[in-house]
Parts: C-alpha cells; sequence; structure tokens
C-alpha cells in the first residue's frame, strides 16, 4: 500500500513538472516575436506586413490604382498553381526599400511597375516574359509596341481584379491613349461597330504580334477576310488594289463617305484609273457620248458604281456585270 502511494505522489509530481515546463514554454512563445503570416501568396509576409489595406485607394479611383491585396482576386495570386510568382519575382529583392528605417518615405523597390516608373521598359517587360513567354506573346521582342519601350504595364494592370485591356469592350480606352488619331477616326459617320460595342481592337489587332500593323493575320486583307469573306475569291476577273490592299480603297477606323471608302466615287476611282485608253458609253448625264473616258463625263454622271457592280471581282466574262479590268 505504502509502494502504491508514492507512486502516485511521484506521477502528480511529474505531471506538476510538465505543467510547469508548458506553462513556461508558453510564456516564452507568448514573448518570442510573431511571425508575420502570408495574406496572399507564400512568402509575401515581408511586403503585406506594410502594404495592406491602408495602401487602398478611395473608391473613385480603385479603376486606375487597385488595392494592392486585390492581386488575390487575380490569377497572380492563385495559391494553388504552382506557377503564382511571389511580391519579389516582379519587384525585385528591394533590399535598400525594405530595410530602410529612416524617416519619410523609403527608396523605391528594385523594379517599379508604374506608368512614369525609371525602371526601363526593357527590364520590366523582363520580369513579365519570364513566365510569358510562348504562344501569342512569342514575338513579343520584334514587335512594333516592344520597338517603342512600351511596357507591358502600359497596357495590363495585374494588381487589378478586371484587367480593362483584356475586355474586347473595354480596351478600347487603354489604346486610346496613346491611338489618338484613330479614336477621331472611330467617331466618324462611317466606322467599324467599335463604339456600339460589338467589336473592340483586338478584333483586328494582335499588339504582341511582330506584323507590322500589329494584325492578328499576316497581311490587311487576311484581316478583313476574316469577316468578309465574300471579298475574298478568287475569282476569274480579279480587281488589282483588291487583291493588293483592302486599305487601298477603304480606311477602316472610320471615314465621312460610305462603305469606309477612303474618297468618295468618282474621286476614288480616278486615283488609278486615268483618261487613257478607258472607252465609255453615254452617261446618265448625257456628258460623254462615246469614245475615250476623259474624267470630266463621269465626274457630272457620278456612275462608276452603276455599272462596274462587281468592283471587288467576279466570275463572269468581261463586261457580264460591267466590270473591264
Amino acid at each position: 500500500m505504502k509502494a502504491v502511494k508514492n507512486l502516485l505522489a511521484l506521477m502528480a509530481c511529474c505531471v506538476g513538472v510538465s505543467f510547469a515546463g508548458a506553462t513556461l514554454a508558453a510564456d516564452d512563445a507568448k514573448d518570442a516575436p510573431q511571425e508575420k503570416k502570408d495574406l496572399i501568396l507564400k512568402g509575401d509576409a515581408k511586403c503585406t506586413g506594410c502594404h495592406d489595406e491602408a495602401d487602398d485607394p478611395t473608391p473613385s479611383m480603385l479603376e486606375l490604382h487597385p488595392s494592392v491585396l486585390s492581386i488575390g482576386k487575380t490569377k497572380h495570386g492563385t495559391q494553388a498553381d504552382g506557377r503564382t510568382p511571389t511580391c519579389t519575382d516582379c519587384h525585385g529583392d528591394s533590399d535598400d526599400h525594405m530595410n530602410y528605417k529612416g524617416s519619410g518615405k523609403p527608396p523605391k523597390p528594385s523594379i517599379l511597375f508604374t506608368k512614369n516608373s525609371p525602371t526601363p521598359a526593357e527590364l520590366r517587360n523582363e520580369r513579365c516574359l519570364t513566365c510569358h513567354q510562348g504562344g501569342k506573346r512569342i514575338n513579343w521582342q520584334s514587335s512594333t509596341h516592344a520597338g517603342r519601350d512600351v511596357a507591358c504595364v502600359s497596357c495590363h494592370n495585374v494588381h487589378a481584379r478586371r484587367d480593362k485591356v483584356r475586355d474586347k469592350f473595354a480596351q478600347t480606352d487603354i489604346c486610346y491613349s496613346c491611338h489618338k488619331e484613330q479614336r477621331a477616326q472611330m467617331i466618324r459617320p462611317t466606322h467599324h461597330p467599335v463604339p456600339e460595342g460589338k467589336m473592340g481592337c483586338s478584333s483586328c489587332h494582335d499588339v504582341h504580334s511582330d506584323n507590322p500593323k500589329a494584325l492578328t493575320k499576316s497581311s490587311t486583307n487576311d484581316t478583313c477576310y476574316t469577316c468578309h469573306m465574300e471579298k475574298r475569291g478568287p475569282f476569274v476577273h480579279e480587281h488589282q488594289p483588291v487583291a493588293e490592299d483592302c486599305g487601298i480603297c477603304h480606311k477602316p477606323h472610320g471615314t465621312t463617305t460610305p462603305n469606309l471608302l477612303a474618297q468618295r466615287v468618282p474621286i476614288l476611282c480616278q486615283q488609278c484609273h486615268s483618261s487613257s485608253g478607258q472607252a465609255h458609253a453615254q452617261n446618265t448625264a448625257g456628258v460623254q457620248i462615246g469614245g475615250n473616258y476623259n474624267g470630266q463625263g463621269s465626274i457630272s454622271g457620278r456612275g462608276c458604281l452603276v455599272c462596274h457592280t462587281a468592283i471587288h471581282g467576279s466570275n463572269l466574262p468581261n463586261g457580264g456585270q460591267h466590270y473591264r479590268r
């Protein structure tokens, strides 16, 4: 019986010591500095310790300057994706920025993604191309935009939940910030339905392409044929300017003439069809009485398209639709 009592006393002593040790360990852990928790991505706590909700802009400015933490709602903040970058993957180690202990604003991060950033566009783009190299962006380095030192972040906003430039119907505001001439053309009486929201700039243009006009296809004609298949041909009797480039006669961004024509008929036709050797019959105004075309009769009658209905080409014999090569 005495042995049992001694054993119980020893067990109680051990429990007491263990409890006291656990209490001391808990106190030590409480006094120890707490490690910052990652708010968005693994390893980003050293940034989000300072850059948190306090950096959020006013609601009216969220569209232009999204919240720092809003990146967590984008593809760049998906924790389940092993390819997701951390803050320093894009902004660099930024040791001077993070270790600054003085008063006032700290030094800028190593790589700054702002509109007037001192970081060269090539270096900023290099960070993006670390992951986004290939596919439609494989020719970016030789594109017109890259050649003019346009940075990826000049158009894209990676922190924004909704990147406007990737929205076909909202991207025009981004494109118009540089392409002001095309903005003016789009509000002319005849234009593609971009202002109406039925098309976007990316319907015809691929800004990551090395095509000289940044088109989605290799040429102007192939791009136009995407929608205007009936103009493609091949035709037995082709109109040479049509086969060469649609842009010879049409201004795709907008004009003041019908059908996106660069000039009104017959002035447009007379850019190529001079007064030599063109036989015409009497026109509706009665000015031209047979013989060769002298220009003036067509201007008075304004009748090129009355006879020349198949201006994009025809499979009928010459004259079947009054089209002469």
